[in-house]
């Protein structure tokens, strides 16, 4: 533990910076000798594979599991078959056009590895970031881990549901070119005509925020560089997508990803983008003080359902549950 003391000053110390929206920026979060071994680390800088089965093979090998995750399916045979005719499938979401697929690695055999894992799940680490951003750490609980997003893997513009009090991503990819692919997260802004959004949801605290199109927002930032870190406490302007769209057979988008979640919170309401958007309303009305209404009147509408459930999960020996996961995960 005493090895990653330099990275609880790091945090913080680092300044809040308010655009797009309060966050921490960090980048060489690690130190170079850490770094190198992290992702030189074989859990990390998987073999090259040919074929997807042979990437999941690889993944399942060095102790990686699937897990739920937005935008992500569990079956691995139906993201095999997505894939290799992606044209042909439904969305995971009306906002989106993938199929994700999203792997934990669940118990690191390499020492750096293990020691990054009880690291992050220390109580020092936990009580940092919850100072950092001014939450109770006896409110919260944790969830962190060592991901790999394969290509096709999905998250449209969104701001974090009520229940996370805490989110952040350390980029950890073991490609060399890694900053120039296409699989980085992206921070963003609602656009003018579509700022309403964010004033209803900050008006109606027993609703919870949603995901949103991307044409709705603009990209402000993007976290492309490799052993930077991206910290936040989700509110109602915290708006962040991935649209992965890359090669994963030679290497796959890895990340240091984790969460602080409120333990105790109300089940709230749920209204999703389609009974959000106005469609006759132009945008110099859109700050009037008469929005909030016009919202409100669209409360009663039938939500449309979006598809939350898949029939069929296929082989489940190499997919986990993810421990203390709330329902709506996102």
């Amino acid at each position: 533990m005493q090895d990653f003391k330099y990275l609880i000053n790091k945090i913080l110390e680092s300044p809040i910076r308010n655009e797009p929206f309060p966050h921490i920026y960090v980048e060489d979060f690690f130190s170079d000798d850490q770094f190198q071994e992290i992702i030189s680390s074989p859990e990390i800088n998987i073999k090259q594979s040919f074929t997807d089965k042979e990437v999941f093979k690889n993944l399942f090998t060095q102790g990686y599991k699937i897990i739920d995750f937005p935008g992500c399916i569990t079956d691995q045979d139906r993201y095999i078959s997505w894939h290799a005719e992606p044209a042909k499938s439904s969305a995971m979401h009306s906002s989106t056009e993938g199929h994700g697929m999203t792997l934990r690695l669940m118990e690191p055999r390499s020492s750096m590895l293990t020691n990054i894992k009880n690291f992050i799940e220390s109580d020092i680490f936990s009580q940092t970031i919850a100072k950092k951003f001014e939450i109770s750490s006896e409110d919260v609980y944790s969830d962190n881990g060592i991901q790999k997003y394969l290509d096709g893997y999905e998250i449209s513009p969104h701001p974090d549901i009520r229940k996370k009090a805490l989110t952040y991503m350390v980029n950890i990819n073991p490609h060399e070119n890694a900053d120039e692919l296409l699989h980085h997260t992206h921070y963003l802004s609602l656009k003018d005509e579509f700022k309403y959004v964010e004033s209803f949801w900050k008006g109606n605290p027993n609703y919870d925020r949603c995901w949103v199109p991307w044409d709705w927002c603009d990209i402000q930032f993007t976290q492309n560089i490799n052993n930077s870190l991206v910290m936040f406490a989700p509110c109602d302007s915290t708006i962040h997508a991935v649209k992965a769209d890359y090669n994963h057979l030679p290497s796959q988008r890895t990340q240091l990803y984790g969460n602080l979640w409120y333990a105790q919170y109300n089940s709230l309401q749920k209204l999703e983008w389609e009974n959000l958007q106005i469609t006759e309303t132009k945008a110099n009305n859109f700050n009037s003080p008469a929005i909030t209404s016009k919202i409100k009147n669209l409360v009663p509408m039938p939500i449309k359902t979006v598809i939350n459930k898949f029939l069929g999960r296929g082989n489940r020996d190499n997919y986990v549950e993810v421990k203390n996961k709330p329902d709506d995960y996102i």
